[in-house]
């Protein structure tokens, strides 16, 4: 699989040849000009950011074809970012380490900042990002100037804000898998140098990924993962003095989407048991995850409703920068889902707004940035409050007596068990005991309160020499209520129970009639320091040395999940604060003639009570592990290597491993690599202008992404292990010189690499194990027009 890299490096050599010689006979034409960034919340150059970031901006985020947070993953080693059994449920990881998205209580380890405003967690964040004009991947924890979710790291995004100089652009596109769509933009003044507004749509649509066989129904629809949203986003830049801008934006997004299920790595011995209870066999025989062929008798339906606006307000003062950045977004997902990923009709969460979570967040911060003297500083404070409310309810489908009652029965003899076991457990006629459309009705109201001050300032020592200090402390208060419901107040359960048979499975969390009526309400404090020490020292005028410690945290919460012991519900669902004691020694270097920038790196970084989401083959339940650690190295870098044609790339070793000590039911953890945790990361990217004709100029983008093997189970299951693979996007645009259009041909994942974002173990079912799937291969062209 590495030839696909080979191919795509060959490619940029032989097309870069000619340029290559112009360039080396003119070097000072392709000197690298600096590179802005904001990773430390002031505007500075990435070779003199002691930080490791990997940068990536147009034309090359167009090129490689990112749109979300998710495509941004082929541009930046060491960054990994998936989905499991929706797309709300996305997390993002840096060297090893993040939080699964499944339980929404659970905060990010990667926080993911947009225009300056934090997003509540990676699945919200999720969407297109419209017009983007840079991203910054940082990697190691951040808290002190980002805040207490960033343990891991931070995804940084700016978009294109309002311009006094008129442009619109249009972009109609096509694809494979019925994909097509198109967007607008145009900026401008609205009162010459005081007002200007800029204004972006877009509508995109696309068939489902798989093919779905739905068995008896009553699903209809036979594709998922399909595309359907629409967007739009508008601002305006105020700029009354020259002391004084204003940036106000508004933005919305919806989307009536399908998604997500898996498809069947292996299957197991209960597949007998599901033929019998749907007409196309309830699962794949014999597994093929290469003709992504999925099995959901009920809708998987995704519908989505982001909506947000933010004030940023920048003033000049005697003292710096005065910044000061408001926002309000809500955000709701209305969601169904087939729960056991088969055709059979065993349970399923319903499509009427009693699965859905819905966040409603404020922020401001306020925040001074200037430099006096010898001295650099940034201070602040910052407000939040979030308010999650979450519904859940899981409901037996018509077959789930029968299959819980052949699961419970089967011998080697009768593999299929007796249809009606369970009826001589609970004493009940046969279908009474787990009705149709019956189960668990949940609801969670949780409401978080944060509240930070923070500062960080550099000494500058000599001209050489720079010393940084950093602090920031947090208090953070939540409070949860919880309701809990069974329909049939757990009349199965209750029944055997009463008839001397306890059985787990009979009696599993949303059959329990000890959660009927249950109502519990937590509160929980939460406070403490995070920080920063660093010493950088300009070693020659193009080299760059530091050596930090960072102390990154992650506030404590609560599990948003049925949990029991001994058929007793928990009294208390509240998980510890998570922390992180990191180190790094790194160097940035510009080389030959400012035509190659380096980085490289080294860190240790400790995690203590590290918040790891488990799925416990029933429901969700985060744990606390004790400690587990990310130590490695990583090297980048970007070049010019002639005029038109600029290359970056970046290789990671990271050995993010847990702890020894062992953690109940998972045994398979101590001392092992953690879940989406590749030892090797590695991409390369590039792009490739020159003259076709004296009137027609080319571009050739291609970006290329290796991921060594690792595993994508919660609990390390050797079957979840997704071998290495490399992932390849590449396009070729043809524009005027000048002129007012461009063509762009462009393909996805090139070499049609079939790779699971997650495997799961299929929920009540032995030996079973399913897959998320990455998208497949699409090839499309796109036409833009500009004035």
């Amino acid at each position: 699989m590495p030839t696909h890299a080979t191919a795509c490096a060959l490619l940029l050599a032989a097309l870069s040849t000619p340029a290559l010689a112009q360039g080396i006979a003119t070097p000072d034409t392709v000197q690298l000009s600096d590179i802005i960034i904001t990773a430390e919340r002031r505007e500075a150059a990435l070779q003199r950011t002691p930080l490791s970031v990997t940068v990536a901006a147009q034309p090359l985020l167009a090129g490689a074809g990112v749109v979300d947070i998710k495509d941004l993953a082929i541009l930046s080693p060491g960054l990994l970012v998936a989905s499991t059994s929706n797309q709300t449920y996305t997390t993002a990881r840096i060297r090893g380490v993040g939080t699964v998205g499944d339980n929404p209580g659970l905060e990010s380890s990667v926080g993911v900042i947009v225009d300056g405003v934090y997003r509540a967690r990676n699945g919200v964040a999720l969407g297109d990002l419209g017009e983007v004009e840079r991203t910054e991947v940082i990697r190691g924890p951040q808290s002190t100037l980002f805040g207490q979710n960033t343990s891991a790291g931070v995804i940084n995004v700016v978009t294109a804000g309002p311009r006094f100089d008129f442009a619109a652009v249009g972009e109609a596109t096509v694809a494979e898998h019925g994909t097509r769509g198109g967007s607008a933009s145009v900026t401008g003044a609205l009162v010459e140098g005081v007002l200007a507004g800029r204004l972006y749509a877009s509508v995109r649509r696309r068939d489902g990924y798989y093919d779905v066989r739905t068995g008896d129904g009553p699903r209809t629809a036979t594709d998922d993962q399909n595309e359907s949203y629409e967007t739009a986003r508008a601002q305006l830049l105020w700029t009354p003095t020259a002391e004084i801008t204003a940036r106000l934006s508004a933005d919305y997004t919806a989307r009536d989407e399908r998604c997500c299920i898996g498809v069947q790595q292996t299957t197991g011995a209960t597949a007998a048991i599901l033929a019998l209870l749907s007409p196309d066999g309830g699962v794949m025989a014999t597994p093929d995850r290469e003709a992504r062929i999925g099995y959901a008798n009920r809708d998987t339906n995704t519908r989505i409703k982001d909506a947000g606006a933010a004030l940023h307000v920048d003033a000049e003062t005697p003292w710096g920068v005065l910044t000061s950045t408001s926002s309000y977004r809500e955000w709701r997902a209305t969601l169904s889902q087939d729960w056991d990923f088969t055709s059979a009709d065993i349970a399923y969460r319903p499509d009427d707004g009693r699965w859905s979570n819905r966040f409603r967040t404020f922020s401001q911060e306020v925040r001074l940035t200037g430099s006096r003297g010898a001295l650099d500083y940034t201070g602040g404070v910052y407000l939040a409050q979030e308010k999650l409310l979450r519904r859940d309810a899981l409901l037996y489908g018509a077959d789930y007596e029968e299959y819980v009652s052949r699961l419970l029965s089967r011998t080697d003899g009768n593999p299929v068990g007796d249809a009606d076991f369970v009826s001589t457990l609970t004493g009940l006629p046969v279908g009474q005991s787990f009705v149709e459309g019956e189960g668990m009705v949940d609801r969670y109201d949780h409401e978080s309160r944060t509240a930070a001050v923070f500062g960080q300032g550099t000494f500058h020592v000599t001209d050489r020499l720079g010393l940084t200090l950093g602090a920031r402390w947090t208090r953070v208060r939540r409070e949860v209520d919880a309701a809990f419901q069974n329909t049939d107040d757990g009349v199965g359960c209750g029944s055997a129970l009463t008839n001397g048979f306890n059985n787990a499975v009979v009696c599993l969390p949303w059959a329990n009639p000890a959660f009927n009526d249950l109502t519990r309400s937590e509160t929980l404090s939460d406070d403490g320091w995070s920080g920063l020490a660093r010493v950088e020292y300009q070693l020659t005028p193009t080299v760059l040395t530091y050596a930090s410690y960072a102390r990154g945290r992650k506030s404590a919460g609560f599990n948003m999940d049925r949990t029991q012991t001994a058929l007793a519900p928990e009294t208390s669902t509240d998980f510890p604060t998570e922390t992180v004691d990191s180190y790094e020694i790194g160097a940035k270097a510009e080389l030959l003639d400012r035509r190659l920038l380096v980085s490289a790196d080294v860190f240790h970084q400790t995690y203590e009570d590290f918040q790891l989401n488990t799925f416990l083959g029933t429901t969700f339940l985060v744990r606390s592990i004790p400690e587990v650690t990310a130590v490695g190295a990583e090297i980048e870098a970007t070049a010019r290597l002639s005029q038109g044609l600029s290359i970056q790339g970046g290789v990671i070793y990271a050995q993010t491993e847990y702890g020894d000590e062992p953690v109940p039911g998972l045994p398979l953890l101590a001392g092992n690599r953690l879940n989406f945790a590749p030892l090797w990361s590695a991409s390369l990217s590039g792009t490739y202008e020159r003259p076709v004709t004296e009137s027609l100029n080319a571009r050739l983008t291609l970006a290329a992404k290796y991921s060594s093997d690792y595993n994508t189970g919660s609990d390390l299951a050797p079957e979840k292990v997704q071998p290495d693979f490399w992932l390849v996007n590449g396009s070729v645009v043809l524009e005027p010189t000048n002129g007012p259009w461009s063509l762009e041909v462009w393909a996805r994942n090139l070499f049609d690499e079939t790779y699971a974002q997650v495997a799961f173990g299929a929920p009540f079912q032995t030996g079973t194990v399913g897959a998320f799937l990455g998208a497949p291969r699409t090839i499309g062209a796109t036409i833009r027009v500009r004035y």
